[in-house]
Protein backbone atom coordinates (compact mmCIF):
# COMPACT_ATOMS: atom_id res chain seq x y z
CA UNK A 1 0.00 0.00 0.00
CA UNK A 2 1.32 3.24 -0.94
CA UNK A 3 2.52 5.83 2.13
CA UNK A 4 0.71 9.21 1.56
CA UNK A 5 1.37 12.80 2.59
CA UNK A 6 -1.21 15.34 4.52
CA UNK A 7 -1.95 16.78 1.24
CA UNK A 8 -2.32 13.38 -0.90
CA UNK A 9 -5.00 12.58 1.92
CA UNK A 10 -7.00 15.51 1.61
CA UNK A 11 -6.95 14.73 -1.89
CA UNK A 12 -7.82 11.03 -1.97
CA UNK A 13 -10.89 12.31 0.36
CA UNK A 14 -12.08 15.12 -1.45
CA UNK A 15 -11.86 12.83 -4.72
CA UNK A 16 -13.92 10.08 -3.02
CA UNK A 17 -17.35 12.11 -2.12
CA UNK A 18 -16.88 13.96 -6.11
CA UNK A 19 -15.94 10.57 -8.19
CA UNK A 20 -17.78 7.69 -6.00
CA UNK A 21 -20.73 10.12 -3.69
CA UNK A 22 -19.44 9.02 -0.51
CA UNK A 23 -20.05 12.32 1.67
CA UNK A 24 -17.70 13.86 4.11
CA UNK A 25 -19.89 13.27 6.95
CA UNK A 26 -20.09 9.21 5.86
CA UNK A 27 -16.53 8.91 5.98
CA UNK A 28 -16.19 10.94 9.32
CA UNK A 29 -18.95 7.52 10.55
CA UNK A 30 -17.13 5.36 9.24
CA UNK A 31 -14.13 6.69 10.57
CA UNK A 32 -15.24 6.71 14.16
CA UNK A 33 -17.02 3.32 13.75
CA UNK A 34 -13.96 1.58 13.06
CA UNK A 35 -11.81 3.39 15.60
CA UNK A 36 -14.86 1.71 17.99
CA UNK A 37 -14.72 -1.69 16.23
CA UNK A 38 -10.63 -1.75 16.62
CA UNK A 39 -10.80 -0.65 20.21
CA UNK A 40 -13.08 -3.23 21.12
CA UNK A 41 -11.15 -5.82 19.64
CA UNK A 42 -7.81 -4.87 21.37
CA UNK A 43 -9.43 -4.90 24.42
CA UNK A 44 -10.61 -8.54 23.55
CA UNK A 45 -7.40 -9.88 22.41
CA UNK A 46 -5.10 -8.30 25.45
CA UNK A 47 -8.05 -9.53 28.00
CA UNK A 48 -8.31 -6.14 28.81
CA UNK A 49 -11.84 -5.22 30.65
CA UNK A 50 -12.03 -1.01 30.63
CA UNK A 51 -14.24 0.68 32.63
CA UNK A 52 -13.42 3.87 32.15
CA UNK A 53 -12.72 5.55 28.64
CA UNK A 54 -12.43 9.48 28.35
CA UNK A 55 -12.12 10.28 24.24
CA UNK A 56 -10.32 13.44 24.25
CA UNK A 57 -11.34 15.67 21.21
CA UNK A 58 -10.56 18.82 19.21
CA UNK A 59 -12.79 21.40 17.46
CA UNK A 60 -11.69 20.10 13.88
CA UNK A 61 -12.36 16.38 11.97
CA UNK A 62 -10.43 14.57 14.09
CA UNK A 63 -12.42 15.41 17.03
CA UNK A 64 -15.54 14.37 14.64
CA UNK A 65 -14.24 10.78 14.29
CA UNK A 66 -13.78 10.58 18.23
CA UNK A 67 -17.53 11.67 18.81
CA UNK A 68 -18.62 8.80 16.54
CA UNK A 69 -16.17 6.34 18.25
CA UNK A 70 -17.54 7.63 21.72
CA UNK A 71 -20.93 6.87 20.39
CA UNK A 72 -20.39 4.01 19.40
CA UNK A 73 -18.32 2.47 22.45
CA UNK A 74 -21.12 4.26 24.86
CA UNK A 75 -23.41 1.32 24.21
CA UNK A 76 -20.61 -1.64 25.15
CA UNK A 77 -18.61 0.16 27.91
CA UNK A 78 -19.68 1.14 31.34
CA UNK A 79 -18.73 4.51 31.44
CA UNK A 80 -17.65 6.35 28.17
CA UNK A 81 -17.06 10.83 28.40
CA UNK A 82 -15.73 13.08 26.07
CA UNK A 83 -13.50 15.80 26.72
CA UNK A 84 -13.70 18.76 24.61
CA UNK A 85 -10.80 20.79 24.02
CA UNK A 86 -12.66 23.81 22.86
CA UNK A 87 -16.05 25.73 23.49
CA UNK A 88 -18.76 23.96 21.73
CA UNK A 89 -19.43 27.01 19.28
CA UNK A 90 -15.98 26.60 17.66
CA UNK A 91 -17.13 23.09 15.87
CA UNK A 92 -18.03 23.57 12.39
CA UNK A 93 -19.58 21.33 9.72
CA UNK A 94 -19.47 17.37 10.46
CA UNK A 95 -17.40 17.50 13.52
CA UNK A 96 -20.44 19.86 15.25
CA UNK A 97 -22.98 17.24 13.90
CA UNK A 98 -21.42 14.76 15.42
CA UNK A 99 -21.24 16.56 19.04
CA UNK A 100 -24.84 16.92 18.30
CA UNK A 101 -25.50 13.42 18.13
CA UNK A 102 -23.60 12.88 20.91
CA UNK A 103 -25.04 15.47 23.63
CA UNK A 104 -28.34 14.35 22.65
CA UNK A 105 -28.05 10.54 23.42
CA UNK A 106 -27.07 12.23 26.41
CA UNK A 107 -23.47 11.70 26.37
CA UNK A 108 -21.31 13.42 28.83
CA UNK A 109 -18.76 16.11 27.74
CA UNK A 110 -16.24 17.93 30.14
CA UNK A 111 -14.61 21.20 28.69
CA UNK A 112 -10.95 21.97 28.59
CA UNK A 113 -10.87 25.12 26.52
CA UNK A 114 -8.24 26.51 28.79
CA UNK A 115 -5.13 25.17 31.50
CA UNK A 116 -7.40 26.31 34.33
CA UNK A 117 -10.44 23.71 32.82
CA UNK A 118 -8.18 21.41 32.05
CA UNK A 119 -6.41 21.29 35.11
CA UNK A 120 -9.95 20.59 37.08
CA UNK A 121 -10.63 17.25 35.51
CA UNK A 122 -7.06 16.10 34.24
CA UNK A 123 -7.26 13.94 37.49
CA UNK A 124 -10.28 11.67 36.29
CA UNK A 125 -8.61 11.74 32.64
CA UNK A 126 -5.29 10.34 34.10
CA UNK A 127 -7.30 7.96 36.09
CA UNK A 128 -9.19 6.54 33.34
CA UNK A 129 -8.28 2.79 32.23
CA UNK A 130 -8.46 3.95 28.59
CA UNK A 131 -8.09 7.41 26.43
CA UNK A 132 -8.89 7.69 22.77
CA UNK A 133 -7.05 10.46 21.73
CA UNK A 134 -8.94 12.19 18.82
CA UNK A 135 -7.76 16.00 19.52
CA UNK A 136 -5.91 16.88 16.19
CA UNK A 137 -5.06 15.39 12.86
CA UNK A 138 -2.98 14.22 10.11
CA UNK A 139 -3.26 18.05 8.81
CA UNK A 140 -1.50 19.30 12.34
CA UNK A 141 0.80 22.04 11.84
CA UNK A 142 3.29 23.75 14.51
CA UNK A 143 3.08 23.62 18.46
CA UNK A 144 0.14 22.08 20.43
CA UNK A 145 -1.40 25.07 22.45
CA UNK A 146 -2.20 25.52 25.76
CA UNK A 147 -4.08 23.23 27.85
CA UNK A 148 -3.41 20.71 24.54
CA UNK A 149 0.33 20.71 25.11
CA UNK A 150 -0.20 20.33 28.37
CA UNK A 151 -2.39 17.59 28.32
CA UNK A 152 -0.26 15.62 25.90
CA UNK A 153 2.53 15.68 28.48
CA UNK A 154 -0.14 14.41 31.27
CA UNK A 155 -1.23 11.70 29.47
CA UNK A 156 2.19 10.49 28.08
CA UNK A 157 3.47 10.54 31.51
CA UNK A 158 0.47 8.42 32.83
CA UNK A 159 1.03 6.08 30.03
CA UNK A 160 4.46 5.17 31.01
CA UNK A 161 4.57 4.06 27.52
CA UNK A 162 3.34 0.71 28.40
CA UNK A 163 2.10 -1.87 25.45
CA UNK A 164 -1.17 -2.45 25.43
CA UNK A 165 -0.95 -5.78 27.28
CA UNK A 166 -2.37 -4.03 30.49
CA UNK A 167 -3.93 -0.82 31.19
CA UNK A 168 -4.36 2.25 30.80
CA UNK A 169 -4.40 1.24 26.78
CA UNK A 170 -3.32 4.88 24.66
CA UNK A 171 -5.18 4.43 21.08
CA UNK A 172 -4.88 7.30 18.72
CA UNK A 173 -7.83 7.83 16.46
CA UNK A 174 -5.87 8.51 12.82
CA UNK A 175 -2.91 9.70 14.15
CA UNK A 176 -1.09 10.98 17.66
CA UNK A 177 -1.34 14.50 18.35
CA UNK A 178 1.51 16.59 17.81
CA UNK A 179 2.71 14.24 14.84
CA UNK A 180 3.40 15.32 11.98
CA UNK A 181 2.15 13.46 8.52
CA UNK A 182 4.77 14.08 6.12
CA UNK A 183 7.78 13.41 7.74
CA UNK A 184 9.32 16.29 9.92
CA UNK A 185 10.71 16.76 13.45
CA UNK A 186 7.61 17.54 15.54
CA UNK A 187 7.87 20.67 17.26
CA UNK A 188 6.06 20.36 20.05
CA UNK A 189 5.02 17.20 22.32
CA UNK A 190 3.50 14.25 20.23
CA UNK A 191 1.32 12.16 22.35
CA UNK A 192 2.87 8.36 23.11
CA UNK A 193 0.08 5.91 21.93
CA UNK A 194 0.09 2.07 22.12
CA UNK A 195 -2.21 1.51 19.27
CA UNK A 196 -2.87 4.27 16.23
CA UNK A 197 -5.92 3.12 13.93
CA UNK A 198 -5.45 5.42 10.68
CA UNK A 199 -8.03 5.55 7.83
CA UNK A 200 -7.32 4.85 3.85
CA UNK A 201 -3.48 4.38 3.93
CA UNK A 202 -0.46 5.08 6.33
CA UNK A 203 1.06 8.53 6.49
CA UNK A 204 4.82 9.40 6.12
CA UNK A 205 5.40 10.86 9.84
CA UNK A 206 3.67 7.47 11.25
CA UNK A 207 6.46 5.44 9.26
CA UNK A 208 9.84 6.98 9.40
CA UNK A 209 9.97 10.71 11.47
CA UNK A 210 12.11 10.79 14.40
CA UNK A 211 8.44 10.39 16.59
CA UNK A 212 7.01 7.66 14.01
CA UNK A 213 7.11 5.64 18.10
CA UNK A 214 4.87 7.42 18.97
CA UNK A 215 2.50 5.45 17.11
CA UNK A 216 2.40 2.61 19.16
CA UNK A 217 1.20 -0.22 16.78
CA UNK A 218 -0.18 0.86 13.41
CA UNK A 219 -3.78 -0.39 12.20
CA UNK A 220 -4.76 1.32 8.64
CA UNK A 221 -8.38 0.70 8.12
CA UNK A 222 -10.62 1.53 4.88
CA UNK A 223 -13.22 4.24 5.24
CA UNK A 224 -14.40 3.97 1.32
CA UNK A 225 -11.86 5.55 -0.72
CA UNK A 226 -10.71 2.98 -3.37
CA UNK A 227 -7.42 1.31 -2.89
CA UNK A 228 -6.74 2.45 -6.77
CA UNK A 229 -7.45 6.14 -5.82
CA UNK A 230 -4.90 5.76 -2.98
CA UNK A 231 -2.28 4.36 -5.68
CA UNK A 232 -3.34 7.23 -8.12
CA UNK A 233 -2.62 10.14 -5.77
CA UNK A 234 0.35 8.69 -3.75
CA UNK A 235 3.86 9.86 -5.72
CA UNK A 236 6.19 8.75 -3.35
CA UNK A 237 8.08 5.59 -3.80
CA UNK A 238 7.54 4.32 -0.39
CA UNK A 239 5.26 1.53 0.45
CA UNK A 240 3.76 -0.14 3.67
CA UNK A 241 4.01 -3.88 4.18
CA UNK A 242 1.03 -5.25 4.52
CA UNK A 243 -0.80 -8.58 3.37
CA UNK A 244 -1.63 -6.94 -0.06
CA UNK A 245 1.37 -6.69 -0.77
CA UNK A 246 1.92 -10.46 -1.24
CA UNK A 247 -1.43 -11.18 -2.60
CA UNK A 248 -0.41 -12.72 -5.78
CA UNK A 249 2.63 -14.63 -4.27
CA UNK A 250 2.52 -18.68 -4.27
CA UNK A 251 2.26 -18.79 -0.34
CA UNK A 252 0.01 -21.69 -0.57
CA UNK A 253 2.42 -24.82 -1.26
CA UNK A 254 1.52 -27.36 -4.16
CA UNK A 255 0.42 -31.08 -2.66
CA UNK A 256 2.99 -32.45 -5.04
CA UNK A 257 5.88 -30.21 -4.34
CA UNK A 258 8.92 -31.23 -3.43
CA UNK A 259 12.61 -30.61 -1.16
CA UNK A 260 13.87 -29.81 -4.58
CA UNK A 261 11.27 -27.19 -5.59
CA UNK A 262 12.15 -24.95 -2.40
CA UNK A 263 15.96 -24.17 -2.39
CA UNK A 264 19.25 -25.69 -0.93
CA UNK A 265 20.39 -22.66 1.38
CA UNK A 266 24.18 -22.37 2.27
CA UNK A 267 24.42 -20.42 5.32
CA UNK A 268 28.19 -19.67 6.22
CA UNK A 269 28.05 -18.67 9.95
CA UNK A 270 29.68 -19.24 13.50
CA UNK A 271 33.06 -19.39 15.13
CA UNK A 272 34.33 -20.06 18.80
CA UNK A 273 32.08 -18.57 21.47
CA UNK A 274 29.46 -17.41 18.14
CA UNK A 275 27.88 -21.19 17.44
CA UNK A 276 25.11 -19.83 18.45
CA UNK A 277 24.61 -17.69 15.21
CA UNK A 278 25.18 -20.31 13.12
CA UNK A 279 22.24 -22.71 14.74
CA UNK A 280 19.93 -19.72 14.57
CA UNK A 281 20.27 -18.70 11.40
CA UNK A 282 20.03 -22.37 10.03
CA UNK A 283 17.20 -22.73 12.13
CA UNK A 284 15.55 -19.91 10.61
CA UNK A 285 15.88 -21.50 7.17
CA UNK A 286 14.56 -24.57 8.49
CA UNK A 287 11.13 -22.92 9.76
CA UNK A 288 10.92 -20.72 6.54
CA UNK A 289 10.11 -23.47 4.28
CA UNK A 290 13.63 -24.35 2.92
CA UNK A 291 13.37 -27.40 0.71
CA UNK A 292 17.46 -27.90 2.15
CA UNK A 293 19.97 -26.53 4.51
CA UNK A 294 23.51 -26.54 4.85
CA UNK A 295 25.35 -24.72 7.53
CA UNK A 296 29.22 -24.64 6.61
CA UNK A 297 30.67 -23.72 10.12
CA UNK A 298 35.05 -23.78 11.79
CA UNK A 299 35.49 -26.72 12.39
CA UNK A 300 36.03 -26.41 16.00
CA UNK A 301 32.48 -25.64 16.50
CA UNK A 302 30.92 -28.28 14.43
CA UNK A 303 29.93 -30.64 16.38
CA UNK A 304 27.91 -27.73 18.40
CA UNK A 305 26.18 -26.67 15.41
CA UNK A 306 25.13 -30.37 14.22
CA UNK A 307 24.15 -31.20 17.09
CA UNK A 308 21.26 -28.57 17.83
CA UNK A 309 19.09 -29.49 14.69
CA UNK A 310 19.13 -32.70 12.93
CA UNK A 311 17.17 -31.68 10.11
CA UNK A 312 20.22 -29.56 8.42
CA UNK A 313 23.58 -30.40 6.84
CA UNK A 314 26.51 -29.23 7.94
CA UNK A 315 30.22 -28.53 6.53
CA UNK A 316 33.23 -28.39 8.24
CA UNK A 317 35.44 -24.96 7.05
CA UNK A 318 39.12 -24.69 8.46
CA UNK A 319 39.71 -22.65 11.28
CA UNK A 320 42.35 -19.87 12.58
CA UNK A 321 44.12 -20.52 15.95
CA UNK A 322 41.10 -18.23 17.46
CA UNK A 323 38.13 -20.41 16.43
CA UNK A 324 37.20 -18.53 13.04
CA UNK A 325 37.12 -19.22 9.41
CA UNK A 326 40.75 -19.92 7.72
CA UNK A 327 41.46 -18.22 4.69
CA UNK A 328 42.77 -21.93 3.43
CA UNK A 329 39.22 -22.46 3.19
CA UNK A 330 39.89 -20.28 -0.49
CA UNK A 331 42.67 -23.07 -1.59
CA UNK A 332 41.88 -25.18 -4.37
CA UNK A 333 37.92 -26.53 -4.87
CA UNK A 334 37.16 -26.41 -1.34
CA UNK A 335 34.80 -23.87 -1.08
CA UNK A 336 33.75 -24.19 -4.78
CA UNK A 337 32.62 -27.77 -3.65
CA UNK A 338 30.71 -26.39 -0.76
CA UNK A 339 28.52 -24.32 -2.59
CA UNK A 340 28.12 -25.93 -5.75
CA UNK A 341 24.46 -26.99 -6.07
CA UNK A 342 23.15 -24.35 -3.22
CA UNK A 343 20.71 -21.93 -4.89
CA UNK A 344 21.07 -19.13 -1.99
CA UNK A 345 24.41 -18.05 0.28
CA UNK A 346 23.88 -16.43 3.61
CA UNK A 347 26.88 -15.77 4.94
CA UNK A 348 28.09 -13.45 7.93
CA UNK A 349 26.21 -14.33 11.29
CA UNK A 350 28.84 -15.04 14.16
CA UNK A 351 32.10 -15.04 11.97
CA UNK A 352 33.63 -12.64 13.87
CA UNK A 353 36.60 -9.96 12.61
CA UNK A 354 39.25 -11.99 12.47
CA UNK A 355 41.01 -10.55 9.36
CA UNK A 356 41.71 -13.79 7.56
CA UNK A 357 37.82 -14.41 8.24
CA UNK A 358 37.27 -10.68 6.71
CA UNK A 359 39.72 -11.88 3.86
CA UNK A 360 37.56 -14.83 3.46
CA UNK A 361 33.95 -12.74 3.12
CA UNK A 362 34.76 -10.09 1.18
CA UNK A 363 36.76 -12.88 -1.66
CA UNK A 364 33.52 -15.24 -1.12
CA UNK A 365 30.97 -12.65 -2.21
CA UNK A 366 33.22 -11.35 -5.11
CA UNK A 367 33.14 -15.01 -6.63
CA UNK A 368 30.05 -16.49 -6.00
CA UNK A 369 26.97 -16.40 -8.58
CA UNK A 370 23.66 -16.87 -6.34
CA UNK A 371 21.94 -14.61 -4.47
CA UNK A 372 23.51 -13.53 -1.76
CA UNK A 373 22.37 -12.00 1.99
CA UNK A 374 25.31 -10.43 3.98
CA UNK A 375 24.60 -10.22 7.58
CA UNK A 376 26.50 -8.97 10.40
CA UNK A 377 30.36 -9.77 10.55
CA UNK A 378 29.95 -10.16 6.31
CA UNK A 379 29.01 -6.57 6.59
CA UNK A 380 31.89 -5.81 9.24
CA UNK A 381 34.28 -7.18 6.37
CA UNK A 382 33.37 -4.51 4.00
CA UNK A 383 33.17 -1.80 7.11
CA UNK A 384 34.75 1.80 5.44
CA UNK A 385 35.34 0.06 1.67
CA UNK A 386 32.03 -0.83 0.87
CA UNK A 387 32.40 0.12 -2.50
CA UNK A 388 33.80 -3.26 -3.09
CA UNK A 389 30.31 -4.30 -3.10
CA UNK A 390 29.95 -3.62 -6.65
CA UNK A 391 32.57 -5.94 -7.75
CA UNK A 392 30.74 -9.33 -7.46
CA UNK A 393 29.56 -11.87 -9.82
CA UNK A 394 25.94 -12.34 -8.54
CA UNK A 395 23.33 -10.25 -9.45
CA UNK A 396 21.41 -10.38 -6.38
CA UNK A 397 22.91 -9.24 -3.40
CA UNK A 398 21.11 -7.85 0.14
CA UNK A 399 22.96 -6.54 3.45
CA UNK A 400 20.76 -6.58 5.76
CA UNK A 401 22.58 -3.58 8.63
CA UNK A 402 21.30 -2.71 11.75
CA UNK A 403 22.03 1.26 12.00
CA UNK A 404 25.74 0.66 13.64
CA UNK A 405 26.41 -1.52 11.01
CA UNK A 406 25.05 0.80 8.33
CA UNK A 407 27.03 3.52 9.41
CA UNK A 408 29.95 1.48 9.53
CA UNK A 409 29.47 0.15 6.27
CA UNK A 410 29.47 4.31 5.20
CA UNK A 411 31.98 5.24 7.13
CA UNK A 412 29.50 7.50 8.79
CA UNK A 413 28.31 7.69 12.52
CA UNK A 414 24.88 6.11 13.86
CA UNK A 415 23.15 9.53 14.17
CA UNK A 416 23.29 10.50 10.60
CA UNK A 417 22.14 7.35 9.57
CA UNK A 418 19.04 7.15 12.07
CA UNK A 419 18.18 11.04 10.53
CA UNK A 420 16.81 10.33 7.35
CA UNK A 421 16.70 5.83 7.25
CA UNK A 422 14.82 6.34 3.96
CA UNK A 423 16.96 7.67 2.15
CA UNK A 424 20.05 6.00 4.00
CA UNK A 425 19.14 3.36 2.86
CA UNK A 426 17.69 4.15 -1.21
CA UNK A 427 20.94 6.28 -1.50
CA UNK A 428 23.05 2.73 -0.83
CA UNK A 429 21.29 0.56 -2.58
CA UNK A 430 21.44 2.87 -5.72
CA UNK A 431 24.98 3.07 -4.61
CA UNK A 432 25.83 -0.77 -4.59
CA UNK A 433 23.32 -1.65 -7.17
CA UNK A 434 21.83 -3.78 -4.14
CA UNK A 435 18.74 -4.74 -1.91
CA UNK A 436 19.33 -2.94 1.68
CA UNK A 437 17.39 -3.86 4.49
CA UNK A 438 18.01 -1.36 7.28
CA UNK A 439 17.29 -2.56 10.43
CA UNK A 440 15.37 -1.55 13.33
CA UNK A 441 11.85 0.14 14.38
CA UNK A 442 10.08 0.07 11.01
CA UNK A 443 12.56 -2.05 9.25
CA UNK A 444 13.24 -0.27 6.00
CA UNK A 445 13.63 -2.73 2.58
CA UNK A 446 14.78 -0.79 -0.14
CA UNK A 447 15.60 -1.59 -3.72
CA UNK A 448 18.13 0.21 -6.14
CA UNK A 449 15.67 1.01 -8.52
CA UNK A 450 14.28 3.61 -5.82
CA UNK A 451 11.33 1.58 -4.67
CA UNK A 452 11.08 1.22 -1.14
CA UNK A 453 8.56 -0.31 1.53
CA UNK A 454 8.53 0.02 5.25
CA UNK A 455 7.62 -2.34 7.58
CA UNK A 456 5.58 -2.17 11.00
CA UNK A 457 5.19 -5.89 12.38
CA UNK A 458 7.19 -6.63 15.34
CA UNK A 459 8.11 -5.41 18.98
CA UNK A 460 10.70 -5.09 21.43
CA UNK A 461 11.26 -8.62 21.95
CA UNK A 462 13.28 -8.57 19.11
CA UNK A 463 16.09 -5.53 19.98
CA UNK A 464 17.81 -8.67 21.25
CA UNK A 465 20.82 -10.54 20.18
CA UNK A 466 19.94 -13.68 17.81
CA UNK A 467 17.07 -11.92 15.84
CA UNK A 468 19.29 -10.63 12.83
CA UNK A 469 20.35 -14.33 12.66
CA UNK A 470 17.18 -15.94 12.45
CA UNK A 471 15.87 -13.22 10.16
CA UNK A 472 19.07 -14.09 8.02
CA UNK A 473 17.96 -17.34 8.00
CA UNK A 474 14.42 -16.22 6.82
CA UNK A 475 15.40 -13.94 4.06
CA UNK A 476 17.69 -16.90 2.72
CA UNK A 477 14.83 -19.14 2.43
CA UNK A 478 12.23 -17.38 1.09
CA UNK A 479 14.50 -16.30 -2.26
CA UNK A 480 15.10 -19.94 -2.12
CA UNK A 481 11.01 -20.92 -2.42
CA UNK A 482 9.91 -18.10 -4.99
CA UNK A 483 11.53 -16.61 -8.05
CA UNK A 484 13.55 -13.11 -8.23
CA UNK A 485 11.84 -11.52 -10.62
CA UNK A 486 10.74 -8.95 -8.13
CA UNK A 487 13.11 -9.92 -5.29
CA UNK A 488 11.92 -6.68 -3.32
CA UNK A 489 8.92 -8.47 -2.58
CA UNK A 490 10.15 -11.36 -1.28
CA UNK A 491 12.63 -9.40 1.24
CA UNK A 492 9.61 -7.33 2.31
CA UNK A 493 7.73 -10.57 2.73
CA UNK A 494 10.72 -12.25 5.29
CA UNK A 495 11.08 -8.68 7.18
CA UNK A 496 6.98 -8.86 7.78
CA UNK A 497 6.70 -12.78 8.58
CA UNK A 498 9.92 -12.40 10.91
CA UNK A 499 7.82 -9.68 12.67
CA UNK A 500 4.62 -11.30 12.40
CA UNK A 501 6.41 -14.71 14.21
CA UNK A 502 7.65 -11.78 16.98
CA UNK A 503 4.37 -10.61 17.49
CA UNK A 504 3.04 -14.02 17.77
CA UNK A 505 5.24 -15.68 20.07
CA UNK A 506 5.24 -12.74 22.53
CA UNK A 507 1.28 -12.99 22.57
CA UNK A 508 0.22 -13.41 26.61
CA UNK A 509 4.09 -12.53 28.03
CA UNK A 510 6.13 -9.66 27.99
CA UNK A 511 8.87 -8.66 25.31
CA UNK A 512 11.31 -8.67 27.32
CA UNK A 513 11.88 -12.26 27.57
CA UNK A 514 11.25 -13.35 23.57
CA UNK A 515 13.95 -15.80 22.74
CA UNK A 516 15.52 -15.38 19.14
CA UNK A 517 14.83 -19.14 18.54
CA UNK A 518 11.02 -18.77 19.45
CA UNK A 519 10.76 -16.06 16.96
CA UNK A 520 11.85 -18.89 14.21
CA UNK A 521 9.72 -21.27 15.73
CA UNK A 522 7.12 -19.14 15.23
CA UNK A 523 7.58 -17.81 11.21
CA UNK A 524 4.67 -21.09 10.25
CA UNK A 525 2.13 -20.00 12.41
CA UNK A 526 2.77 -16.41 11.21
CA UNK A 527 2.55 -17.47 7.52
CA UNK A 528 -0.77 -19.04 8.33
CA UNK A 529 -1.60 -15.92 9.83
CA UNK A 530 -1.04 -13.81 6.76
CA UNK A 531 -2.71 -16.63 4.57
CA UNK A 532 -5.71 -16.27 6.66
CA UNK A 533 -5.75 -12.47 6.41
CA UNK A 534 -5.76 -12.46 2.60
CA UNK A 535 -8.62 -15.26 2.41
CA UNK A 536 -10.60 -12.87 4.70
CA UNK A 537 -10.22 -10.11 2.52
CA UNK A 538 -10.67 -11.64 -0.60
Amino acid sequence: MKVLTAAEMREVDRLTTERFGISSLQLMETAGTLVAEAFREIADRAGLKPRTIYVVCGKGNNGGDGFVAARHLRPVFESVRVVLFAQPDELRGDAATNFKRWRELGGEVMFAWDEKAWADISSKVLGADAVLDAIFGTGFRGVAPGAIGRAIQEINHFSHEVTSTWLPLILAVDTPSGLPADGQAAEGPVLRAHQTVTFTAPKVGQLVSRDAAAVGSLRVVNIGSPVALVEEIGKKTLRWSEPDEFADMPLVRQSDGHKGLYGHILVIAGSQGKSGAAVMAGYGALRSGAGLVTVATPDVVLPIVAAAHPEYMTEPLLSTDAGAVSRENLAGDRFSRIVEGKSVLAIGPGLGQHAETQEFIRAIVKQVDVPIILDADGLNAFAGQADKLRERKCEFLAVTPHPGEMARLLGSVTTSVQEDRVKTAQEAAKRWNAHVILKGAHTIVAAPDGRTLINTTGNAGLAKGGSGDVLTGILAALTGQFKTDDWLQVLALGVYLHGVAADLAVEGTDPSGLLASEVAAAVPAARRELLRGLQRRG
